[in-house]
């Protein structure tokens, strides 16, 4: 396939899930809330919108106009895909296809039904990726290079067992946001959805504020009871009653509000239902305290430097905005 052949078959792939018919997003829903109980219709729908989003044409041809497509070698790409909120591999195996790659793919078992559905279909529209693209059940096995996303335990394991091969490990990130006191309540809404998108499972999701010594929550909590519904699932329900018992048995401080607990910390990551705060006393510390965590964190969020990303936008990446910061298509024209 041709470049051009296969920018096409994606930008394809993107108007079929952009008319996807209601009895088939309904079909998905329950077949991925099955395999993952955390995949809600608004999550699934949510990730399906944001690769639509990924998949206009023109965007595909302003992101790869920079890069080398003519491969006349293709190497087979493992890829070890996440299962933390829905479809977030796929951004990986459409760099692996598009850089003219065969992709070797191990699925998580967290989040297989929705993958192997737009494989499926992608298949259907362009046969000749048929050639390209490999579902592995078992150990891999015959790769060039690999591409893996896990826990940070996870990845020294990975680092160790790929040592051979080029790879690209990524690691546990977390994402945190910048609060001056001068906000909003549009923006404390559209923070809310860094917040509570996906239950907070992705590295994308803010775990963590930034706040001024003087600081009053108020606002910014009255903005938020529009998220308070994510109580109601099941699972993050039983993730709030326990953090919230582990609070008041240790007799830690605490601010509740029926469907999230801020806790004063200078930890990163949260755990589910859990909102760590931290106070900053000027800018000169708060960028310390940023540059002391870079390794750690995917997006900074706020309306004022040094943070990078406008509030609500952390789950609504660009084809270029790469995992890590490291740019995966530069890696995968590394590899001949």
């Amino acid at each position: 396939m041709t470049p051009d052949q296969r920018i096409n078959a994606f930008t394809a792939l993107g108007h079929h899930l952009q008319n996807l018919n209601e009895n088939t997003v309904d079909q998905l829903v329950m077949e991925a809330g099955q395999e993952n109980p955390w995949f809600t219709q608004a999550s699934i729908r949510k990730a399906i919108k944001g690769i639509v989003n990924y998949l206009d044409h023109k965007k595909l041809k302003q992101w790869l106009q920079d890069y080398n497509l003519q491969n006349s070698n293709p190497k087979t790409i493992a890829l070890i895909m996440a299962g933390n909120i829905p479809l977030v591999g796929f951004h990986d195996l459409l760099c692996v296809l598009l850089s003219g790659h065969k992709a070797l793919i191990k699925l998580s078992s967290k989040d297989s039904k929705l993958n192997r559905y737009l494989i499926e279909r992608l298949i259907g529209i362009a046969p000749g990726f048929e050639s390209h693209i490999t579902i592995q059940t078992e150990t891999l096995k015959g790769y060039d290079a690999v591409i893996a996303t896990g826990s940070d335990n996870t990845a020294r394991h990975f680092e160790y067992y790929f040592r051979n091969v080029p790879h690209l490990i990524r690691r546990n990130r977390t994402s945190c946001a910048i609060l001056s006191g001068t906000e909003t309540k549009n923006d404390f809404i559209n923070l809310g959805y860094d917040v509570f998108d996906y239950f907070g499972l992705g590295c994308r999701n803010v775990s963590k504020l930034y706040i001024p010594v003087v600081y009053d929550f108020k606002p910014l909590l009255e903005a938020w009871k529009s998220f308070g519904p994510v109580i109601q699932h099941h699972k993050y329900a039983n993730n709030y009653d326990y953090q919230k018992s582990i609070l008041l048995v240790n007799q830690l401080p605490f601010l509740d509000t029926g469907f999230i607990l801020l806790q004063e910390s200078d930890k990163l990551v949260s755990p589910i239902a859990v909102l760590y705060y931290e106070q900053y006393s000027d800018d000169n510390s708060l960028k310390k305290a940023l540059e002391a965590s870079a390794s750690k964190l995917q997006c900074v969020v706020g309306e004022k430097f040094p943070a990078t990303i406008p509030f609500g936008k952390t789950q609504q990446p660009e084809l270029w905005d790469y995992a890590d910061g490291i740019d995966t298509m530069a890696f995968l024209s590394s590899i001949n």
